[in-house]
């Protein structure tokens, strides 16, 4: 079996979804090749086709275009059924070249399958996959369900006639994906991120109250993460009098509104922003903190809340989307009503006066549902179950 997955670079060394999906799949004897647009030096997974360039030079960019289209030449009959089904779709025959060379690198792809990494990638690419005759598959991530339609109504219309099979990482996802179109005939997949347990170990913790707390959130600066919401709640903990440290994991363009927000909450020297880490810095991270937080405006499922839990750290997330399914509400963590910090700095203090006895078979119990329901193991096993199914 030959599988081509579409996304918009190659995976990096944190980015362990696709790649122990990638590994795994080739462990069981299946060839995999990456589509990207760009690619970084140091991935050698696998195979990587790059799309064509895009320049603002006219003269560059119709040499580009030349060069493309004397490449495809050999894969004119797949050119033309891709362009047949586009009229069919009353595209315009501007729009046609337009795709016709965009599309080019998966046009001259040999592949069983062609799985677009996230919905929105395949916008633009409908029809692709018939035209080279191979059967379609679309992941959902929260920014494909959550945001994008929200900014663009009825975007899904065209993908949900031409896709075969569909995955998704939370039963969330799945709903709004169905409010957004997505007829009941199209075979769904939910398959979760998973998580390396020899990685991510629990260890007996040190649970501590009030001197030298570690609070951590691993996730991009970005509103729809809540930052600026945890951090109200962490001020009112100030006020109170705990002493902390608050370690903020990850880069975006919101970096300067969530530091002066904690400028503005007296926090500045009560944040840490740690940047982009790698996976095993992360880790090293995690070790030291006290509680996991992950305060989210929406959220699709998140695979940090997934390592912490693996470590037995503490975890307080909010209701939002898919973190309801991550995390069981005092039973391998603490849900707390989104948009409220108030309710989410209870919640933290509560959790800090627990006891140990009671903090660690929290845990524990998280630990082990990691372990049991998010093994890298069983999530590779759900992708080969994905990809074989006749009925697709």
């Amino acid at each position: 079996m030959r599988i081509g997955i579409v996304l918009s670079n190659t995976p990096g060394y944190s980015e362990t979804f696709f790649r122990s999906k990638i590994k795994g799949l080739q462990e069981n004897g299946v060839e995999v090749f990456l589509f990207c647009q760009s690619k970084n030096d140091d991935f050698t997974l696998c195979p990587v086709v790059v799309s064509p360039k895009v320049s603002k030079k006219p003269l560059l960019q119709l040499w580009f275009f030349i060069k493309e289209f004397v490449l495809l030449f050999p894969y004119l009959s797949t050119v033309m059924r891709f362009v047949k089904l586009e009229r069919a779709e009353e595209t315009l025959w501007v729009q046609i070249i337009k795709k016709v060379y965009l599309n080019a690198h998966l046009l001259k792809a040999k592949v069983d399958w062609l799985h677009f990494g996230f919905a929105t990638m395949a916008l633009g690419s409908e029809t692709v996959a018939k035209a080279i005759g191979a059967k379609m598959a679309v992941s959902f991530r929260g920014f494909d369900m959550v945001v994008y339609p929200v900014k663009y109504p009825g975007c899904y219309t065209k993908l949900w006639k031409y896709v075969d099979k569909v995955h998704t990482i939370s039963d969330y996802l799945l709903g709004l994906a169905k409010k957004n179109g997505l007829p009941d005939s199209i075979p769904t997949s939910k398959i979760t991120p998973a998580v390396e347990m020899e990685i991510f170990a629990h260890k007996t913790s040190n649970f501590k109250v009030s001197n030298d707390l570690v609070f951590i959130t691993t996730a991009r600066l970005h509103w729809i993460k809540g930052l600026v919401s945890t951090l109200e709640a962490l001020a009112i903990l100030k006020e109170k009098g705990f002493v902390f440290t608050y370690k903020i994991l990850g880069e975006g363009k919101a970096y300067e509104r969530i530091a002066f927000a904690a400028y503005q909450l007296g926090l500045k020297d009560e944040v840490q922003f740690l940047g982009k880490l790698s996976h095993e810095e992360v880790k090293k991270t995690l070790e030291d903190a006290d509680i996991y937080l992950q305060y989210s405006k929406q959220e699709g499922f998140c695979n940090a809340v997934l390592e912490a839990q693996a470590m037995g750290k503490p975890c307080i997330v909010s209701n939002a989307g898919g973190l309801t399914e991550n995390v069981l509400h005092e039973q391998t963590g603490w849900v707390v009503a989104k948009n409220s910090p108030k309710a989410l700095a209870n919640q933290i203090e509560k959790v800090l006066y627990m006891t140990d006895e009671e903090k660690e078979h929290i845990s524990t119990n998280a630990s082990e549902r990691v372990r049991k329901e998010f093994d890298i193991e069983k999530q590779l096993l759900a992708f080969l179950d994905f990809y074989k199914d006749k009925n697709a």
